[in-house]
């Protein structure tokens, strides 16, 4: 049985936020209601996550920006993400006898934190409020306490051995032991971190106490994070990335992060009719697993730091090499040998999103990646480091090879669309949920695109997930894809896992909100698989 929507979506003339966790959206919708704009709202819900969720976001962790600028028409990047220490290298690690990976909660993967210089920049340069008034809800809210939702929960719980990783577990524990769903959690120290970031900007985070204290934490560990990485550190104002699918131009961020995987994907499947598909059927499911992994043999080869490799962003996105790499599509069967493509021989990378009054949209993610990243809590701070690193490649010829201060392969994608012809927008739009966000990005946008679902309903639907985002992977099948599909997609080679309960938590959880280009509208949507809610007026 198909899984049943149990939300409507929400509509709103004037402006609308959807956000995983409802005091997050709360507080967005307080911040557009007192006068601040899409970008105001962003980094405040940004910073509320990080209380109610830290879970899977928070200021020890990177972020990523879309801003469409509606006078300019014009859609704007942020890269907030962070880089390696500078006295890590491959070869250090060998001394250590780390050859092949790096262990996934090492010190080793902490990579310089992003966010808290990008929640200042975008401020800073889209913004109209002062940071410490954007910041004023999360501070009270981290102060005061907030009553945990079930699922972050459930996830908090299993979360707990990550933090016992480091000396100061405590901070984010209640009596020594996670928060039950309706208990009230407080993070007095998270407020002060918030406090001195609002006062002092981006030298409150990367130098002085906080900065310490995260030095401390990552050498104690036998990481070499130093006090220079982080006051060396810098956001980047990238132009976003496109590709035009079906009318609609569908932005996103560029390497490193994956968001090319969408567009590679979208263009490999652009004349393959999906509009004529029955939705989620075995023909139709295989079609989109297909062209994944098609997408995967390459981004998760090419995908690097473009700072330190040169990265075929142009190859990639040539719609020839689409028509090239389209004929790997087999109807019949699975491919799970892909191999990359040479697309330099072709000349022609939590989330949540805001809606304003004005109508800019801001589109902006924000992650410490592996649940709570490292657990390593920096002592005084109440908030968790991140392990972006483990995303490096331990393999000195690929283009993801660890260097010093090298940005790592990138999961975390914010999504934006336009009307081609009129540069009007169409919708900020993300699901997080490491390799499963390129790959929920295609499934929910063809759900709007090309079977004409509202954003609420293309959230609700069933999902797949290439597990590893590689080109071989095993297909994870979301509980409401008939059996017979599932049984049908083995027989063609797909190695599937059935998923049911809180494990379709791999299935990513999603925001829209959608534009009605007649009557200007917003549809907003919030995903059934998270506590989130969506807030239109």
């Amino acid at each position: 049985m198909e899984f049943l929507s149990r939300r409507s979506p929400v509509l709103g003339l004037h402006g609308a936020v959807a956000t995983s966790q409802p005091l997050a959206s709360e507080i967005g919708m307080e911040i557009l209601k007192n006068g601040g704009n899409a970008a105001d709202a962003a980094v405040a819900i940004a910073a509320a996550l990080n209380v109610t969720e830290p879970t899977s976001t928070g200021i020890g962790g990177d972020c990523f920006a879309l801003y469409y600028d509606a006078k300019k028409k014009k859609i704007f990047g942020l890269n907030g993400s962070g880089r390696a220490p500078q006295d890590l290298s491959i070869d250090r690690l060998k001394e250590e006898g780390i050859t092949d990976e790096l262990p996934p909660f090492s010190a080793h993967t902490v990579t310089v934190p992003g966010a808290a210089a990008g929640w200042v920049d975008t401020i800073e340069q889209f913004g109209s409020m002062e940071l410490k008034d954007v910041l004023a809800p999360a501070i009270r809210l981290a102060e005061e306490g907030f009553p945990v939702s079930p699922i972050t929960a459930f996830f908090w719980s299993r979360g707990v051995r990550q933090l016992q990783n480091g000396p100061h577990a405590n901070e984010l524990l209640l009596n020594g032991r996670a928060p039950r769903p309706g208990e009230v959690m407080k993070n007095p120290n998270l407020a002060r971190t918030f406090q001195e970031l609002a006062e002092h900007g981006k030298a409150g985070f990367y130098e002085g106490r906080i900065a310490r204290a995260i030095v401390e934490i990552v050498q104690q560990k036998g990481g070499l994070l130093s006090l220079e990485d982080l006051k060396n550190h810098t956001t980047t104002f990238d132009d976003p990335i496109s590709t035009i699918y079906k009318g609609i131009e569908i932005y996103e961020i560029p390497p490193n992060g994956q968001g090319i995987t969408a567009l590679v994907a979208l263009n490999i499947i652009e004349e393959l009719g999906m509009e004529s598909f029955e939705h989620n059927s075995a023909s139709y499911l295989h079609t989109l697993i297909e062209a994944m992994r098609i997408a995967f043999a390459d981004t998760r080869w090419y995908v690097a730091d473009p700072e330190h490799v040169e990265v075929p962003i142009e190859g990639l996105l040539s719609k020839k090499y689409a028509r090239e790499r389209r004929k790997l599509i087999d109807p019949s069967k699975a491919t799970l040998d892909v191999k990359k493509g040479s697309p330099f021989a072709f000349s022609d990378t939590v989330y949540f999103c805001v809606v304003d009054a004005e109508g800019n949209a801001c589109s902006f993610i924000n992650s410490n990646y592996m649940g709570f990243g490292t657990g390593l809590i920096p002592k005084g701070t109440g908030f968790t480091l991140q392990n972006r690193g483990a995303n490096f490649s331990l393999d000195p010829e690929h283009p993801n090879a660890l260097a010093p201060r090298k940005r790592p392969y990138h999961t975390i994608i914010p999504g934006m669309a336009i009307v081609h012809d009129t540069g009007d927008l169409w919708a900020p739009f993300g699901v997080m949920g490491g390799f499963m966000q390129p790959q929920g990005h295609v499934q929910v946008l063809v759900n709007m695109i090309d079977h004409h679902m509202d954003p609420q309903t293309a959230l609700d639907k069933p999902r797949f997930c290439i597990t590893d985002g590689s080109s071989g992977g095993k297909v994870a099948l979301e509980e409401g894809i008939p059996i017979k599909v599932m049984s049908e997609l083995a027989r063609m080679g797909h190695e599937v896992i059935p998923v049911s309960g809180h494990s379709r938590a791999i299935f990513g959880r999603g925001q829209i909100i959608r534009r009605d280009q007649s009557t200007g509208v917003l549809w907003a949507g919030s995903d059934p698989r998270a506590d989130g809610l969506a807030i239109a007026y």
